[in-house]
C-alpha cells in the first residue's frame, strides 16, 4: 500500500488518542496490543502523543485493533473520499442536466461530510456546485457567497485550482449587473496566471470565455473580439469538453458583432452537439438561445422565434428563473419585429418582477427598452417615456455604455417629438458621452496574454 501524504495524517496525539480509545472499546491491553513486534512501553507512548509512530508501526496496530490503516491515521473510513468523488459527479451531472434543486440537496450533504472530516479540496467542489446551482436558479447574493467560501477552503492552493470559483463569483456580480467588477475580477486573475506563467489552458480557456459577456455589455467589443480570439487558440489544449463547448457559444457573441452570421452559427452548432453528448441541459438551451439571437440580427425571424422557444422551454422545465427571463426579453424582441406587440408585452410584463437591478440590470433594461417601444408604437407617450427612464436607470448602474448610448438616442427622438427640445439635446448628450467612451478605453490595461 502506498503512504498518506503527511498533510492528510493527524497528529500524533490526536492518532495517539484514537488508538488508546480504539484499544479500551475492544477491551485489548497495551501489551496484547504490543505484541508480538512491539512493547507496551512504545504503546503506552505512542497513546501519550509523545512519539510520531512509523507507517509499520501503525499497520500493526490497526491489524491487530480491526481497522483500516487509513481510518486509523486520518480518522476517516477508508475510501471515504472516493465515495464523496463519486457523489460530487452524480451531483454535477444533475445539475447538467437540470436537476437543480436536486444537485442543490447532494451538494449540501457533501459539504457537511467533507468538512467534518477535514476534505478542503472536495468541501470547495461542494460549495462551488452550491454556488452554480444559486446562479442557476436566480440567487445571485447566495450563488456569490458559495463561491466566496469555495476561494477560501482552496485559500492554500495554486491559483488555477482557485479559478472556477473566482469565475463563479465574476459570473454572479455579472449578471446581478455589476459589469465593470466582473471584469475586474477576471481580468486580474487572468492577469495573474499570465504574469506568473501559471498557463493552465482550462483556467484560460474559462476566464476568457467568460469575459466575452461582460466585455460586449460593455461595450469593449475590440476586447471582446481578442478575448475569442484567444479562447479559440486555447480550446485544442483544454482538457474539459464542457469548457471548449461553452467557449464555442461566447465566441459565437463576437463574431456576431463583426457581422461573421455564418462563422457564429457555425460555432455555436459546435458547442450544441458537446452539450448533446455531454447531457448540459442548460447550456444546450443557452446555445438555442444564442443561436435564436444569431438568427434575429440576420434577419430570419421566424427561425429565431423556434430557436427562443426550445431555448425558453428547456429552461422553464428546469425553473433556471433568471436565464428564463433574459430568454423572454430576446423572444419579446423577435415577436414585436414580427408584428406581435401585445404578445411580445404580456411576455415582457410576465418576466419585469424577475428582473431586477440586483438581479439581472442588463435584461431587465431591455424589458423596459422593448416596453418603451411598443408603448410608443400604441401612441402612448408618457408610458413609453416612464419605460425608457427606467431603463437608463438601470444600464446606469451597470455601466453598460452601448446600451446607454442606444437609449439615450431612444428617450430623445421621443422627447423631440413630443416638443421638448432641450430634454432632447441633454439626451442626446448624455448618449454621445457613453459611445465616445468605449470600454477599450475606460477598463484599463488589457491583462496579459498567455504564451500561445
Amino acid at each position: 500500500m502506498g503512504e498518506l501524504a503527511v498533510g492528510d495524517r493527524d497528529d500524533p496525539a490526536v492518532i495517539g488518542r484514537r488508538v488508546q480509545r480504539l484499544r479500551a472499546d475492544r477491551g485489548l491491553t497495551q501489551r496484547q496490543l504490543a505484541e508480538p513486534a512491539y512493547t507496551p512501553a512504545y504503546v503506552s507512548t505512542l497513546e501519550a502523543g509523545r512519539v510520531r509512530p512509523s507507517d509499520e508501526a501503525l499497520r500493526h496496530i490497526a491489524g491487530r485493533l480491526g481497522v483500516a490503516f487509513e481510518e486509523l491515521v486520518t480518522g476517516r473510513p477508508p475510501h471515504l473520499a472516493t465515495d464523496l468523488r463519486l457523489r460530487l459527479t452524480e451531483a454535477q451531472r444533475a445539475l447538467a442536466t437540470g436537476a437543480a434543486e436536486a444537485a442543490a440537496e447532494s451538494y449540501a450533504a457533501l459539504r457537511a461530510e467533507a468538512a467534518a472530516h477535514g476534505l478542503a479540496e472536495l468541501e470547495a467542489a461542494a460549495l462551488l456546485g452550491l454556488g452554480e446551482c444559486a446562479v442557476e436558479q436566480g440567487e445571485l447574493t447566495a450563488g456569490r457567497e458559495y463561491f466566496e467560501r469555495a476561494e477560501r477552503c482552496l485559500a492554500d492552493a495554486p491559483l488555477p485550482a482557485r479559478v472556477p470559483a473566482l469565475r463563479g463569483r465574476a459570473l454572479a456580480h455579472y449578471l446581478a449587473g455589476e459589469l465593470r467588477y466582473a471584469v475586474y475580477l477576471l481580468e486580474s486573475t487572468l492577469d495573474e496566471l499570465n504574469r506568473t506563467g501559471l498557463h493552465d489552458p482550462d483556467a484560460l480557456l474559462l476566464l476568457y470565455a467568460s469575459a466575452i459577456g461582460p466585455y460586449m455589455d460593455l461595450g469593449a467589443h475590440a476586447r471582446a473580439a481578442q478575448a475569442a480570439e484567444l479562447a479559440l487558440a486555447l480550446a485544442p489544449r483544454a482538457g474539459d469538453p464542457a469548457l471548449v463547448a461553452r467557449m464555442h457559444r461566447s465566441v459565437a457573441r463576437t463574431l456576431l458583432a463583426e457581422g461573421r452570421l455564418a462563422e457564429a452559427d457555425a460555432s455555436l452548432a459546435k458547442a450544441a452537439e458537446l452539450y448533446r453528448t455531454l447531457q448540459l441541459r442548460t447550456e444546450l438551451a443557452n446555445c438555442h438561445w444564442m443561436r435564436g439571437y444569431v438568427r434575429a440580427q440576420d434577419g430570419r425571424l421566424a427561425e429565431a422565434e423556434a430557436e427562443l422557444r426550445q431555448a425558453l422551454d428547456m429552461l422553464s422545465a428546469k425553473r433556471a428563473a433568471l436565464y428564463t427571463s433574459q430568454v423572454a426579453v430576446e423572444l419579446a424582441d423577435v415577436l414585436r419585429r414580427r408584428g406581435r406587440s401585445g404578445e411580445a408585452a404580456s411576455l415582457l410584463r410576465a418576466v419585469t418582477d424577475d428582473l431586477t437591478s440586483e438581479r439581472g440590470a442588463v435584461h431587465a433594461a431591455g424589458a423596459h427598452r422593448l416596453l418603451g417601444i411598443i408603448a410608443e408604437d400604441a401612441r402612448d407617450t408618457e408610458a413609453a417615456e416612464e419605460h425608457y427612464v427606467r431603463a437608463l436607470s438601470l444600464l446606469e448602474r451597470a455601466g453598460a455604455a452601448g446600451d446607454l448610448a442606444d437609449l439615450c438616442r431612444l428617450l430623445g427622438d421621443l422627447l423631440r417629438r413630443t416638443g421638448r427640445v432641450e430634454a432632447a439635446l441633454d439626451a442626446y448628450r448624455t448618449g454621445l458621452g457613453h459611445r465616445t467612451a468605449p470600454g477599450t478605453t475606460t477598463l484599463g490595461p488589457a491583462p496579459a496574454q498567455p504564451p500561445l
